[in-house]
C-alpha cells in the first residue's frame, strides 16, 4: 500500500514555510505522494453543490487561500528527493492541453520523473462561466484534453484534430522523463469518472469514498474495463480520507485499493510534523502493508 498527503496547498499550506514543512516531513516519514488541488477562482455565493460534504459547501470560506496546483508542486520538487507529485486534482476542461501539456511535462523533467496528473470534470458551474468555458461541454472537453495531452508528450511533431482542439504538426519538448508519459489519474464519484477511468486513466482517484460507494464505482469502472478489453488491473486505485485508521486501510486494501491519502493534520510546523510522524508510526508501518 502507498500513502499520500492530500490538500497540500489549501489555506496557511498555500504559503512557503508551511508547505516546505509539509513536503518535507512527508518524504521523511515515508509518505509515497502529495497531492494538491485547483479552483483559479471561487464565485462569491456559488450555488453549485460541492459534492464531497452533506451540505454542499467546500469545507474552507470563499476567501480560502489556494494557490496553483502545479507551482507548488515545482517548489515541492526542489525541496524533496524521493516523494511523488500529483494533482489531486487539475480542472482539465479549464485548461488547453496545449499549456497543460508542457507544464507537466515541465514538472516531470525537473524532478525527476515524479510527477503525476489527477485530473477532474469539474463540479463548479460558475467558475467555468469565469473562464469563459461552457460547463455542459466539461465531459467532452476532458476527454478530449486527456488524448490530446497524450500526443504531445510522444517523440517528434505531433498534430491534433477534435472537437475543441485542433492544430498542425508542432514541437513540444522537452517531452517528459517518463515514458509514454505522466500518469493519468482520473479523479471524480460520478459513473461517467469511473468510465473515463476505464477508458483513458492510468489510474482512478474517488477522492473520499466510503467503503459500499467505493465498491460500486470500481465495479462500474471494472464491468467498462471488460466492455472495451482492457484489463482492469492497470488501473491503479487511490482514495483515501481526511482521518484513515488501520481498520479502513484494510477495508480500502480488499476493494483493490492502491494508494490511500489523508489530509493534512494540522497547519503549524509541530502540528504538521507530529500529524505526520504518527500516522507513520501507527497505520504506514503495518505489517500488513509494509
Amino acid at each position: 500500500m502507498k500513502f499520500g498527503v492530500a490538500f497540500t496547498n489549501a489555506g496557511p499550506l498555500a504559503y512557503p514555510e508551511p508547505f516546505a514543512a509539509l513536503v518535507q516531513t512527508a518524504e521523511e516519514c515515508g509518505f509515497e505522494s502529495i497531492w494538491t488541488v485547483e479552483h483559479v477562482v471561487v464565485p462569491v455565493g456559488y450555488r453549485s453543490r460541492y459534492p464531497y460534504s452533506p451540505d454542499g459547501k467546500m469545507p474552507a470560506p470563499e476567501d480560502v487561500p489556494l494557490s496553483d496546483p502545479l507551482i507548488p508542486l515545482a517548489y515541492a520538487a526542489a525541496r524533496t528527493q524521493r516523494v511523488r507529485l500529483g494533482t489531486g486534482i487539475l480542472i482539465l476542461p479549464q485548461r488547453h492541453p496545449v499549456y497543460v501539456a508542457k507544464e507537466v511535462a515541465t514538472l516531470d523533467v525537473l524532478s525527476g520523473g515524479r510527477a503525476i496528473l489527477g485530473i477532474g470534470s469539474g463540479w463548479l458551474a460558475e467558475e467555468f462561466a469565469t473562464v469563459g468555458v461552457p460547463f455542459e461541454e466539461r465531459g467532452a472537453r476532458t476527454d478530449e484534453a486527456i488524448r490530446a495531452v497524450r500526443t504531445l508528450w510522444r517523440p517528434g511533431p505531433q498534430s491534433f484534430e477534435g472537437r475543441f482542439f485542433r492544430w498542425a504538426p508542432v514541437e513540444s519538448n522537452p517531452k517528459p522523463v517518463q515514458q509514454p508519459g505522466v500518469p493519468i489519474v482520473i479523479g471524480g464519484h460520478s459513473a461517467s469518472a469511473a468510465r473515463r477511468a476505464a477508458r483513458l486513466g492510468d489510474g482512478f482517484f474517488p477522492a473520499f469514498g466510503e467503503p459500499a460507494e467505493l465498491k460500486n464505482l470500481l465495479r462500474l469502472m471494472r464491468e467498462e474495463c471488460e466492455r472495451i478489453g482492457r484489463n482492469p488491473e492497470e488501473i491503479e486505485i487511490t482514495t483515501g480520507a481526511f482521518t484513515v485508521d488501520v481498520d479502513t486501510v484494510a477495508r480500502y486494501a480488499e476493494l483493490g485499493v492502491r494508494r490511500v491519502v489523508i489530509g493534512p493534520p494540522g497547519f503549524d510546523l509541530d502540528s504538521i510534523q507530529d500529524g505526520l510522524r504518527r500516522f507513520a508510526d501507527t497505520v504506514m508501518r503495518r505489517q500488513e502493508w509494509v
